[in-house]
């Protein structure tokens, strides 16, 4: 859960700061980026479980980039219908839906490479 926690922070971050940049309505630009990070939190949660239980998955998670892109799909889904329906534009949701999940995605990747690299120094697995 402290990787689930860690990348969040990451997320809202990001989210933040690009839906106020497109929308450029505060009020707006902060309930995307309180909604759409909390499903993506929710999703990161499971696809990280996911990738754990499935023994076909867990012996091809080393491979950062498919696992990253697996993640990517479901960010930019995510992205894209929140941003409607708040909206109401799906030009603004297909924007969000390409900028902020590509800055997340390589925010990922890294946050992926660390973890990997902290869980092989300690050999604990507690920090997944």
């Amino acid at each position: 859960m402290i990787k689930t926690m860690t990348f969040a922070a990451i997320h809202f971050s990001i989210a933040t700061l690009v839906a106020f940049a497109l929308t450029g309505d505060f009020l707006l630009g902060s309930l995307i980026a309180m909604i759409e990070p909390s499903i993506n939190t929710g999703a990161f949660y499971a696809h990280e479980k996911i990738w754990q239980n499935i023994p076909f998955l867990k012996r091809h998670e080393a491979k950062t980039q498919v696992k990253t892109a697996s993640f990517a799909m479901i960010h930019f889904s995510v992205a894209f219908t929140v941003t409607y329906l708040l909206t109401g534009d799906a030009f603004i949701g297909g924007l969000m839906a390409t900028i902020e999940p590509a800055i997340n995605s390589v925010a990922y990747f890294f946050h992926e490479k660390v973890w990997l690299r902290k869980t092989k120094e300690t050999g604990n697995l507690a920090y997944a």
